[in-house]
């Protein structure tokens, strides 16, 4: 396979009904060069990068590599060109093992009489060892963490012989310490391949990459070094206006206790103790941040509070009820919201429109009800008035939730469970892959409900997050809390440290 030494996008222009998607762009990447490509959630990245691996056709421009015009048809035209994309939304079969998806695009495994999966496996651990990327050939996809079926999507590429990387928001699922190591990763692969990398922590993008190209409603509005321009420059030019992400000052809480968990033990998907005596509480008006490396029992305890996950033993005390094996839709109507981790697959139904997406949990009620009959009108006029709110950029009101950009579609989520006027807010990765105005916008309002009396569990790997918004931070590691610390006494230096396992009193 020859070595990718340019690659070049000419006048790209893409229309989809009602909106004008990537408007006349032009890029270009170097042998050994990476490229950040930033811009706000719905501001044309991923459009360009499914067009350049053939998922999407452009209405016009062209593309050329080694200063050569290709048309990829299709993905597998892109592949066979060398160019490889791990996406934002991951492209596993969940109930296959490691080695099953990886052997799924292996064509040199195949044989018209058989699949030798041996050497699909030798593969694994070659690209493994040489990357440093450790992943479980036969672990299956659904029992992974986030951040682990991100490295999966990224092994994955560089079984099938990418020689042209395509990153789009790569480090979103990552702990901080997963983060520093892929940017030590990438740098090492430039000797060997180019990358563009699509991101929205800008600080990564000064880190790693070499030049930048910002997009701002389809359109590039500058291109030139990373060096040249600050953080804050970058975030202005993305959004058009400066950018400040807002902090908790308020007064430390002393309110009732809403949320209490107490003793409890669920298991995760394998067998194991997810939780393990798991103790927490959270009082009406504070935000609880829980910090900790992801695959530490984040996502069992979301699942067990929401009633999408036995319990085994202990208790969820929900103003002072026991809601612990109680069923979703008890809990929901008990008062509780909830931002789930996976927004695609829990957060939404994608094939459903915006407006139904925004009901989904009050089908029943009077508002949008009558005799099982659903009220049309009433639905309309609130997707309209929540579309305005909460900012959500969609053509209209009837578009599917699936087509949205991925920012948009968390704010669908947010509209839908704040208007909703909930008791408790359980918010898991609220900003997750989300560019800096969209995470302005969602960190306002948690604040906004906060101030309403709203007690707010946030769940988050994003220490920035959880120390500007928290009044009081818990640590997680193996499914116990570590400690608790006050807002005055966490820092990131200190929060790393127990997020790895060692207790306060251990420290030096």
């Amino acid at each position: 396979m020859h070595r990718i030494t340019s690659l070049r996008m000419e006048h790209i222009t893409k229309r989809f009904p009602g909106t004008l998607a990537c408007d006349d762009i032009t890029l270009t990447v170097g042998e050994g060069e990476i490229l950040a490509l930033v811009g706000e959630n719905g501001a044309g990245k991923t459009t360009l990068m499914n067009i350049l691996m053939g998922l999407y056709q452009s209405d016009e421009g062209r593309i050329l590599i080694n200063g050569e015009e290709v048309r990829f048809r299709n993905p597998n035209d892109a592949f066979s060109a060398g160019l490889g994309m791990v996406h934002q939304q991951y492209m596993l079969i969940a109930n296959m093992t490691v080695l099953e998806n990886i052997a799924l695009g292996y064509k040199e495994a195949w044989s018209p009489l058989k699949l030798d999966l041996a050497k699909v496996r030798g593969r694994i651990v070659e690209i493994s060892q040489k990357y440093g990327l450790a992943v479980d050939p036969d672990a299956y996809i659904w029992q992974l963490s986030v951040g682990e079926q991100q490295r999966v999507e990224l092994v994955k590429t560089l079984c099938l012989g990418a020689r042209f990387l395509i990153l789009d928001e790569p480090t979103s699922a990552l702990t901080p310490q997963e983060t520093d190591e892929l940017i030590i990763l990438l740098r090492r692969m430039k000797s060997e391949l180019s990358i563009i990398f699509i991101s929205h922590k800008l600080q990564e993008v000064k880190n790693l990459c070499d030049r930048l190209l910002i997009l701002r409603h389809g359109a590039v509005v500058y291109e030139g070094e990373t060096a040249d321009h600050s953080m804050a420059d970058i975030a202005a030019l993305m959004t058009g206006h400066e950018v400040e992400l807002p902090v908790n000052e308020e007064e430390a809480c002393n309110g009732t206790v809403v949320l209490d968990l107490k003793d409890v033990n669920v298991l995760s998907d394998r067998g194991f103790l997810a939780l393990n005596d798991f103790n927490l509480s959270v009082r009406c008006g504070e935000i609880v941040g829980l910090a900790g490396v992801s695959g530490n029992g984040q996502r069992e305890l979301a699942e067990a509070i929401n009633g999408l996950r036995r319990v085994e033993s202990g208790q969820i005390l929900f103003f002072g009820e026991d809601i612990a094996n109680k069923s979703p839709h008890h809990i929901i109507e008990a008062g509780m919201g909830y931002i789930p981790e996976e927004r695609n697959t829990e957060g939404i139904v994608p094939s459903f429109s915006l407006k139904e997406n925004l009901i989904l949990k009050d089908t029943e009620h009077d508002e949008f009800a009558h005799h099982h009959f659903l009220k049309n009108k009433a639905i309309d006029s609130n997707a309209t008035d929540l579309r305005v709110k909460f900012d959500i950029r969609s053509p209209n009101t009837s578009v599917a939730a699936g087509s949205l950009s991925g920012g948009n579609i968390q704010k669908v989520i947010l509209a839908r469970e704040i208007s909703r006027r909930p008791k408790f807010l359980l918010a898991v990765y609220p900003i997750r892959g989300l560019d800096l105005g969209a995470a302005e916008f969602i960190h306002t309002q948690l604040l906004e409900k906060r101030r309403e009396g709203v007690g707010i569990l946030l769940i988050s790997e994003e220490l920035d997050e959880i120390l500007d918004l928290s009044d009081r931070v818990a640590v997680i590691f193996k499914g116990k809390i570590q400690q608790v610390l006050e807002r005055k006494d966490a820092n990131r230096r200190k929060l790393g440290i127990l997020m790895a396992g060692v207790h306060d009193d251990q420290t030096v």
